[in-house]
């Protein structure tokens, strides 16, 4: 009798540890399918500054990854330093942004990502 109470009891046991090894990796998965990996590069007078790979929510917005990666400021939604660099309006040197090598139709704290874009941040003279 002590014997089959020993078997029952192991094996509940054992199904409720197969069962919550399941249900953890089911919630791994899901965590990895609501992130986005994107990667950031910071070029000052075209030369490569900084570069990081970033994760994040997916819908996430181009200054989201901007404010994980590096210290800015901005000014009326204008972003005006990035990691300690700069611009300069009385020289024409202004930060401008690329994603995949196009330029970007829409400000940084209104453009969406997508899993695997790629996000160039320029510091460089631009004539208007």
């Amino acid at each position: 009798m002590k014997r089959s109470k020993l078997s029952v009891l192991t094996g509940i046991a054992t199904i409720f540890t197969f069962a919550g090894y399941e249900t953890t990796q089911n919630v791994q998965q899901v965590d990895a399918s609501s992130k986005i990996k994107v990667t950031y590069t910071l070029k000052v007078h075209n030369k490569t500054y900084k570069k990081k790979t970033i994760k994040l929510p997916k819908h996430s917005t181009v200054m989201r990854g901007l404010r994980k990666c590096w210290k800015i400021k901005s000014d009326h939604g204008l972003i005006t330093s990035i990691a300690g660099k700069s611009q300069n309006p009385s020289k024409k040197i202004y930060w401008t942004y690329k994603i995949n090598g196009k330029f970007a139709q829409k400000g940084a704290a209104i453009q969406k990502l997508a899993n695997k874009d790629k996000v160039k941040f320029t510091l460089a003279k631009v004539n208007f």
